[in-house]
């Protein structure tokens, strides 16, 4: 793609919820490592789901949804599932994950002009839905926080390898299931947790989802106040500790997914995927013969090699510049839009969930 990176734009980074904000990280980053090209860059943090914005003195941002629109945007990067029809800007979806299992993955709500996917796997299925739909692009680029992966391989080498030894450990699981209350394994897996690490030879770091039940998050931090094989651990950032860790334990979470493309097994419980590239089971107490069989057996060696050529080969540290690509190619070919024409319904979601603003004469 013949497009000039280094002319700057007016970019919004769309952040609703608080696991976006280690998704648009790598591309204040990438900007920034430009220099001065003109790139204007502001956070929407939206103050009901983050009343404490993590990087409040490093970044430009603001919670009012006005001072967005009186910042003219010409592009906005959405690891969501709506951004405000009225805002203008080539509005960009870079997706919050890899869970093609999760129906609404696929669900085309009409905000998006151009989506940004993670790897061939999603590409065919978006280029379909933009054929029946007729109303956005689709531009393969890989998936932002993959950058910000192939930067930190190594960082906390030293970190995880304290750890282990002040726990006299060999290997470092961690436990990161979704909030989902229908498809969490909260609630069912915690003696197999304790189970594991008393016969096997880990330590295991807890990271739940921040939505998760309060009262699930007060058990697991009392079962690892109890027990010294086992540590809570509170980051915005579960991807330092999917680098830290030698095997993931989950569900049905997306976080899955970025787990196997660093070429680590997986382990879950009762997990919805049709098609799965991990060693999935139905019993908690299976736990500590599922940890020997993941560890081991080359079959799943070979699934991941499957998912990181199809979900996302794009581990090189490129995926930010190959989108402020393709949204430099889209205005080029399209200006940038005044905003989003969408139905009566998406209009009301809209201001519902955002609010009304003051538009300009």
């Amino acid at each position: 793609m013949d497009v000039d990176v280094r002319k700057g734009l007016r970019i919004v980074l769309f952040c609703e919820h608080k696991y976006a904000i280690s998704i648009l990280q790598p591309m204040e980053s990438e900007i920034s490592s430009l220099g001065e090209c003109g790139y204007k860059v502001l956070w929407f943090v939206d103050k009901r789901n983050i009343p404490d914005f993590p990087l409040k003195k490093e970044v430009k941002w603001t919670n009012s949804i006005q001072e967005i629109y009186d910042f003219s945007p010409e592009v906005i990067f959405v690891p969501g599932n709506i951004v405000p029809y009225y805002l203008s800007g080539v509005k960009a979806e870079i997706f919050h994950g890899y869970a093609a299992e999760k129906k609404d993955h696929w669900v085309i709500r009409r905000y998006i002009d151009i989506y940004l996917t993670q790897g061939p796997f999603f590409t065919k299925g978006f280029e379909a839905l933009a054929k029946k739909y007729k109303d956005f692009e689709v531009k393969e680029t890989g998936w932002s926080r993959q950058d910000w992966i192939y930067h930190h391989l190594h960082s906390f080498d030293k970190e995880k390898n304290e750890l282990l030894s002040a726990h006299n450990k060999k290997y470092l699981v961690l436990y990161a299931p979704t909030f989902s209350p229908s498809l969490t394994s909260v609630p069912f897996i915690k003696e197999g947790l304790l189970n594991l690490s008393k016969q096997r030879d880990v330590l295991i770091l807890l990271k739940l989802h921040p939505l998760t039940k309060r009262e699930w998050v007060d058990e697991y931090k009392a079962l690892a106040a109890e027990n010294n094989d086992i540590l809570w651990v509170d980051d915005h950032n579960v991807t330092k500790y999917q680098i830290m860790a030698d095997v993931m334990i989950s569900d049905t979470s997306s976080t899955i997914y970025e787990f196997l493309l660093l070429d680590k097994p997986v382990i879950t419980y009762k997990a919805v995927a049709k098609d799965q590239f991990w060693l999935d089971i139905n019993d908690a107490a299976e736990l500590p013969g599922a940890f020997d069989k993941v560890l081991n057996d080359p079959l799943y060696k070979e699934k991941r090699k499957w998912v990181i050529e199809n979900y996302d080969p794009y581990n090189t540290g490129g995926v930010c510049r190959n989108m402020l690509e393709a949204v430099h190619d889209y205005i080029a070919r399209h200006g940038v839009p005044k905003e989003r024409k969408v139905n009566i319904w998406r209009r009301y979601k809209s201001v519902k969930v955002f609010g009304q603003i003051k538009k300009s004469k």
